[in-house]
Parts: C-alpha cells; sequence; structure tokens
C-alpha cells in the first residue's frame, strides 16, 4: 500500500510540472490562469526560478545575445591628477529567457510583468574602464514580458580611467571610453547588441543630463565593432566627448591677470627717471605672485597646460620690466653724473635705429630735437649749464682752455644724448612686445573659445 502511495505522489508531481510547464518547440510556457482572479501565484514560476544559476537557453551552443545601451545622466567629476572620470549613469539590458513566457490570452490579458532580479539569471555585464566595485543597490525589479524577453535597468555610479590631456585648460575637451563587457561568458556563450541607436543614446543623455555643473556632453560615439574571435570576450565601446566651461577660470584666472600685465605695460608712461616707477612695478609683481599662490588650487597640477605657459610668460614680461627700469634708472644716474664712452657696435646701431630709412621700435630720428623734456636730461643740461662759457672764461683770463671747455661741454651733451636715446628705445621696443603678447593673448583666447 506504502509503494502504491509513492506511485501516486509521483504521478502527481509530474502531472503538476506538466501544467506549470508546458513545452512548446524551443519554449516553456508557465501556465498562468486564473492571475486575473487571485493575482499572480508566485508558484507558476518557481521552476523557472530555479534555473537562475544557469545561462538561460534551450540549447547550450547558442550564444544568448544580450542588447544593452545607457543613459549618462550626470557628470560628477573629471580629476585631472588620478586621470579619473566620475559618472551617473543608467545601463539598460534586454535578453531572452525562453523558460519564463506565457500566453496572455490566458493569463487575463498580463502582457508584462516585474519580478525581483534575485529571482533572475543576470548578465554579467561590467566596465571594463571602471576602477571602483559595483555598487547596484539591492532589490531592483527587471520587468518580464510574456513572450519571455526580459528588460533590467540599475543606476550605475562610474568612477573609470580616462586619458585626460589639459594642455588646453581650461577650454579643453576630453574624450573618455565605456567599455561594456562580460565578466564569465565568451563570444561562444554570449554575444552583445545594440538596444538603441548611438544616436538616441545622445539625445537622450543630452536631455536628462545636469548642465549646471563645469562639463558639458559633447557627443556619444561607438567604436566600429570587430570581429572576435573563439574564446574571446564580445564588447561594445562608446567614446563619450566632453567639454569644460571656461567661464569661471576665465573670471577668476585670465581677467585679474591681463589687468595686472596691463597696469605693468601702462606703467611705461611713467618718467624713467622717477623713483616711484620702479617701486609701483616691484608691487605689482609681488601682487602678481600673490593672485597666482591665491588661484593655484584651480590650475590643474598633473602636467603642463597653456594657461600655465601663459602665467609664467606674463610674471617673466613683469620681471623683465623691472629688471629694464633698474637698468634705464642707473643709465640716467651714470649719464648724468658722469656719461662713460658708449661702445662702437652699440652706437652704430643705436644710429641705425634712429634713422629715418629705418623701421624701429624707436622713435625716428628728425633733426634736431629738445632734450630737456627727456627723462634725465633736464638735470644733465644744468650740470652742463654749469660749465663757463668762452667769454666768461675770457674775461676771467683763461683763453686758452675756453675751447677746450666748449668741446667737453658738446661731447658730455652729445653721451647724454646717445644715453638716453639708448634708454627711450629700450623702453619702446619692451612696451611694444607688451602689446604683441597682450593681442596674441586675446586672440588666443577669442579662438579657443569658439572652436
Amino acid at each position: 500500500m506504502e509503494q502504491g502511495w509513492l506511485h501516486g505522489e509521483g504521478f502527481l508531481l509530474c502531472l503538476i510540472l506538466y501544467l506549470l510547464l508546458q513545452g512548446r518547440g524551443d519554449t516553456l510556457t508557465i501556465n498562468c490562469s486564473g492571475f486575473d482572479q487571485h493575482g499572480v501565484d508566485p508558484a507558476a514560476f518557481q521552476a523557472a526560478f530555479a534555473r537562475k544559476a544557469f545561462r538561460p537557453a534551450t540549447n547550450v551552443s547558442i550564444p544568448i545575445r544580450v542588447n544593452i545601451s545607457f543613459t549618462l545622466s550626470a557628470i560628477l567629476e573629471v580629476d585631472a591628477q588620478l586621470q579619473l572620470m566620475t559618472s551617473f549613469l543608467w545601463l539598460n539590458m534586454i535578453w531572452y529567457n525562453p523558460f519564463i513566457t506565457w500566453n496572455p490570452e490566458e493569463c487575463g490579458g498580463i502582457r508584462k510583468l516585474g519580478m525581483a532580479t534575485e529571482n533572475l539569471w543576470l548578465p554579467d555585464i561590467f566596465i571594463e574602464e571602471l576602477m571602483d566595485t559595483d555598487q547596484t543597490p539591492p532589490g531592483l525589479m527587471a520587468y518580464v514580458n510574456s513572450n519571455g524577453h526580459i528588460k533590467y535597468s540599475k543606476p550605475v555610479r562610474v568612477t573609470s580611467i580616462c586619458n585626460l590631456d589639459i594642455f588646453y585648460f581650461p577650454f579643453d575637451e576630453q574624450n573618455c571610453t565605456l567599455t561594456f563587457r562580460s565578466f564569465v561568458y565568451t563570444v561562444e556563450k554570449m554575444v552583445l547588441g545594440m538596444e538603441q541607436d548611438v544616436q538616441d543614446i545622445l539625445e537622450t543623455s543630452q536631455n536628462i543630463v545636469w548642465n549646471k555643473g563645469e562639463w558639458v556632453l559633447q557627443g556619444i560615439h561607438q567604436m566600429t565593432k570587430m570581429t572576435v574571435v573563439t574564446n574571446d570576450y564580445d564588447q561594445i565601446v562608446f567614446f563619450v566627448a566632453i567639454r569644460r566651461r571656461p567661464t569661471l577660470y576665465v573670471i577668476n584666472l585670465l581677467v585679474p591677470s591681463s589687468f595686472l600685465v596691463t597696469i605693468d605695460a601702462l606703467s611705461f608712461y611713467l618718467p624713467a627717471e622717477s623713483k616711484n616707477r620702479a617701486s609701483f612695478k616691484m608691487t605689482l609683481l609681488l601682487g602678481y605672485n600673490v593672485f597666482l599662490l591665491m588661484m593655484n588650487d584651480l590650475l590643474p597640477s598633473s602636467s603642463t597646460s597653456l594657461i600655465s605657459v601663459y602665467f609664467a610668460l606674463c610674471l617673466s614680461l613683469m620681471v623683465l620690466s623691472l629688471l629694464e627700469t633698474i637698468f634705464i634708472s642707473y643709465l640716467l644716474h651714470l649719464a648724468i653724473t658722469q656719461p662713460p664712452p658708449m661702445p662702437h657696435w652699440l652706437h652704430s646701431l643705436l644710429l641705425h635705429c634712429t634713422s629715418p630709412r629705418t623701421c624701429c621700435p624707436a622713435v625716428p630720428w628728425k633733426g634736431n630735437v629738445d632734450l630737456a623734456h627727456l627723462p634725465g636730461v633736464k638735470e644733465s643740461m644744468e650740470l652742463v649749464g654749469k660749465v663757463p662759457g668762452p667769454r666768461e672764461t675770457e674775461l676771467n683770463g683763461c683763453p686758452a682752455s675756453a675751447r677746450n671747455q666748449q668741446e667737453d661741454k658738446a661731447q658730455k651733451q652729445h653721451l647724454v644724448h646717445l644715453w638716453v636715446w639708448l634708454s627711450h628705445m629700450m623702453d619702446t621696443l619692451l612696451f611694444r612686445l607688451y602689446l604683441l603678447f597682450m593681442a596674441t593673448s586675446v586672440v588666443t583666447v577669442i579662438i579657443l573659445w569658439n572652436t
């Protein structure tokens, strides 16, 4: 009697399995009768849930196809020093499970059900550039259609490695890659496809992405899929192009630096013999160094950028301007007290530059010039004027030395004239160098901003 009871229990179990899973070709259909009246019966899916540890395929030699797409929601951070990009995206995956299908007409028109992902087989898709552990929150749901297609979406915070080129900071554009592939299944077991077109992914991401941050999403491109050999892993590579918003850095870095350089250039209008000119330039130089120290945190520290070269050139020009002011003050003082003889090569160069036919930064020579208004000459002429003239020396009883004194006076005045012209030429040359540098900087910023 006990043996008959066992046979009856085995028959009943086979009958239940037959009712739950009715084979139709290469799929297994779930009996969902009564779902519209009594709700979804979890027992109807137990046989399918028991297979979650295995790849859902009726033929193990046929690879399962997983279609993927993603939506980029935010670009959280780009670390140039660590070469990392942190972003937030929604990863969408669709695949076919032949063990979870049902007839909607027998289930009260139910065509889609939400199921806990812990009861389903999930593709082990990961991002190859990921430099952090997967922090997918638990308790997510997946939508299962009556035809066996499952759609699973999960939020992913991606900290991925990216080859960042910051030479054109803050007008730089970066191109980071996101490579999706399976961790376990080779191409013989799993192949990857696209759920939607790349252009649709880009449009959706641009509509959703948070546009008030430092970075702007420029484009998303897909790498041409290459033929994958056996025992290799199928993968899909996306290129994410982003661009930095330069407004913050232009206002906080470039504009103050340009103001200081412009003021330093305008200081050339101060008289060269003025003692305030050197102190004014020294104060500007100290202020510029303080400005660079305060704004150092905004500059990239991983490699050399174009803006770092710009700041170095500005600082070099200001130092050169201060040294030139000190040198000119020394020349004028020397010319007033005891003007030294000018070297022949320097005299020839000065005559060449002051020639009317020569295009030179210095003011062209135009005949007789009144030197009384030039820096440092007034004092020199007063000193020379104290020397007695020929008639005065004759009255003093020294007619023999009158001609020598007159020649010495003319020679000294000529030397003062030459040294003053040299200082004026140096001032003009450096001033025009300032103008050329500022014009080049403005044109460069406009070009980089508009490209």
